[in-house]
């Protein structure tokens, strides 16, 4: 009887399921990734990924939700399938490594309606060594003239239990959270990268590449470990993406790798961008900065005008000199122009970009800056008034370009979903996200206008990075995280695990403009910093960018003149990067190679609790004898209280046969230069 009434169930779940036929797929070039797209009985598309063999990502649905018609999502055969095969090695003008191989299987396959209105939707992937991209492509077609997205169907579903490490998405607070590390079956929603590890040590990174035109993806878990794409929201009620035909989405990607530092060597996301469109980019300067900055999150300075204002001709004096003095290119400066009186926060419609406050005096600080070989960094502070701040775009870049900035920080101070935009003068307000589909038009239309005056951008309060510096090299970096500031005012600070969560969450998607080197490690009535000294030098080689702030004030560097000098000698463009160890949310060191220059650097930072690394010196050139500069924590170091400062600068002979063992105390670090003995 038993036996009877367990046939019968399944012959009850056989008349239930809707049979799939496998239609095309797609190996990476290295055949250990394999992707297979599906097509079901109700004409529903979905893939699947193997690696050896093995589920990574289980049947996952693809597809889009209208507005302006039935989903696209079922009634689908596949009319049309190709594979091409590409590999090609191109040069970046600055970043992490200089030669970027971009080798991969394409699979296209063509979708058309059998019945109703035969729209027609096509289906991307490119699958490399290390993980995969796809997309949605329209063509023109008869049937379909534009499309009102109000979301996707799109799907991860991941196969083998696993931990996750994420922020939340549509939240206040844009990206700056401190992540969490859950199940993943315990996420809601997240911003992504989001980077998974499977019980069975897989890591796994889910991101998006060329957002351009949409909405950023958000990933919604739907039930168990199935991740659902949820796009931003739109301005307007119920529709995320307007877009006329022809037209592609963005990439949707998955970086794969069976240890933590492949995700971070990873170039997939710059790989699934377009190349370079602006041409010769020369003109921009991978350099190191200071500026009147940190002082004011210190509650020292004010950006406002009165008898604290940070923005004046005299301090900003003070900063050039300090700058050109110990090999500054840049310095920022914060409050220079009107508008920072009063409730700016509230009000950015009060911001005037052309002009500068009475007591800084843009053209002479300029031509005194440029005599001592240093840069103005520009700032315009939009606090999402965002329409306002476009109308006035082209004459601000057009006054940066006639006093010599080239690189300006961007601002968008304001809680998610606040972004004002103002289609016509005196017409209604609209309330958009950071990341929204009118966002991202909004950071490329900045971005093209400053590279018109050679201008580069370092976007704060950003939308995130899909690694558009591709296409556009002037986009150098972006904050997109919490940053250093919250060590100043912020109650917790951030945690010594955070720095290291960055690099294998945040800093997948690209540079960050973290501000580091904060040396006093002391913020706003005397919070500590939770850090040792030697962590603080470790970040410019950990988090990178190519534009790196050294934060703190001038006074404090004097204070700490012997940590200084790894500031002064560390480098920002670098010919190659290698993860020599790490774990996700634990520790990593980095090696990274000076562009253009025969010295190596290392960075390492660690969680709060102690441990000893043995890194191999394999990558430093065969025969050649370096002199390691060595910076790291003392003896009894701690990332709490007086300990914090314990740090120990000193020199040892080593070849590539050695291997280098550091010990970081808890929330420590350490930082190192590698320097040829025949080029010293």
């Amino acid at each position: 009887m038993k036996r009877l009434q367990m046939a019968l169930a399944f012959a009850l779940l056989l008349s239930n399921t809707v049979w799939a036929e496998q239609v095309a797929q797609v190996a990476s070039p290295d055949g250990r990734i394999n992707v297979q797209l599906d097509v079901d009985g109700d004409g529903r598309i979905s893939y699947r990924v193997l690696r050896d063999g093995v589920p990574v990502i289980a049947e996952s649905r693809l597809g889009l939700r209208l507005r302006n018609g039935p989903h696209l999502l079922g009634g689908f055969a596949l009319t049309q399938k190709t594979t091409t095969p590409f590999d090609e090695t191109w040069e970046q003008p600055w970043g992490e490594r200089r030669f970027v191989r971009n080798h991969y299987n394409e699979l296209h396959a063509a979708f058309v309606e059998k019945q109703r209105g035969k729209r027609r939707m096509d289906v991307v992937f490119r699958v490399y060594d290390d993980g995969l991209g796809f997309r949605y492509e329209f063509p023109q077609q008869p049937a379909l003239k534009n499309l009102e997205i109000q979301d996707e169907y799109t799907e991860f579903a991941i196969a083998k239990p696993a931990t996750a490490w994420w922020i939340p998405a549509g939240e206040w607070n844009r990206y700056e959270y401190l992540y969490n590390r859950t199940p993943l079956v315990e996420v809601s929603q997240a911003h992504t990268p989001i980077t998974l590890r499977t019980d069975s040590g897989l890591h796994l990174s889910i991101h998006e590449a060329a957002l351009v035109d949409y909405a950023s993806m958000w990933l919604r878990r739907s039930e168990g470990q199935r991740l659902r794409a949820e796009l931003a929201p739109g301005g307007e009620q119920g529709v995320s993406v307007v877009r006329t035909l022809p037209f592609h989405s963005p990439w949707r990607s998955v970086q794969i790798s069976e240890y933590a530092g492949g995700l971070v060597e990873s170039s997939l996301i710059l790989n699934l961008n377009e190349p370079n469109k602006l041409g010769d980019v020369s003109w921009f300067k991978p350099s190191k900065y200071v500026g009147v900055w940190w002082s004011m999150h210190l509650n020292q300075d004010t950006w406002g005008t009165g008898p604290r204002h940070g923005a004046t001709t005299e301090n900003t004096k003070r900063y050039i000199d300090f700058a050109a003095d110990n090999g500054f290119r840049g310095v920022l400066v914060e409050g220079w122009n009107p508008g920072w009186d009063g409730d700016w926060f509230a009000n950015g419609w009060g911001f005037d970009y052309t002009k500068s406050t009475a007591d800084f005096d843009l053209p002479a600080l300029s031509a005194y800056a440029a005599k001592k070989g240093v840069h103005l960094i520009g700032h315009h502070e939009t606090a999402c008034a965002v329409s306002h701040y476009e109308r006035q775009l082209g004459a601000a870049f057009d006054l940066y370009a006639r006093n010599g900035v080239d690189v300006v920080k961007t601002g968008y101070v304001c809680d998610a979903g606040q972004i004002e935009r103002q289609d016509a003068k005196n017409g209604p307000v609209v309330r958009e996200w950071h990341d929204g589909q009118w966002m991202s038009n909004h950071h490329l239309r900045v971005a093209e206008e400053a590279a018109k005056r050679h201008i580069a951008i370092n976007a704060h309060e950003p939308i995130k990075d899909t690694g558009l510096r591709r296409t556009y090299p002037n986009w150098i970096a972006r904050e997109g995280a919490r940053g250093m500031e919250y060590n100043a005012w912020a109650v917790p600070p951030n945690p010594p695990e955070h720095e290291v969560n960055l690099v294998f969450t945040r800093m997948l998607a690209g540079p960050m403009d973290y501000t580091p080197g904060v040396l006093s490690l002391t913020g706003r009535n005397g919070q500590e910093i939770p850090s040792t000294l030697a962590r603080q030098l470790a970040l410019y080689v950990g988090l990178y960018s190519p534009i790196q702030m050294a934060a703190d004030l001038p006074e404090h560097y004097a204070a700490h003149a012997d940590a200084f000098q790894f500031i002064k000698d560390v480098a920002v463009d670098w010919d190659d990067t290698k993860v020599l160890a790490g774990e996700v949310g634990e520790y990593v060191a980095i090696a990274r190679k000076q562009r253009g220059a025969p010295a190596w650097f290392i960075g390492a930072m660690n969680d709060r609790n102690p441990r000893t690394l043995a890194l191999p010196l394999a990558f430093l050139d065969v025969g050649k004898t370096y002199r390691a500069e060595i910076y790291r924590d003392g003896d009894g170091a701690d990332w709490k209280g007086e300990a914090r400062f314990k740090f120990v600068r000193e020199s040892k002979t080593v070849t590539s046969r050695d291997v280098l063992s550091l010990w970081l105390a808890g929330g420590g670090g350490a930082a190192v230069r590698f320097v040829p003995i025949d080029a010293s």
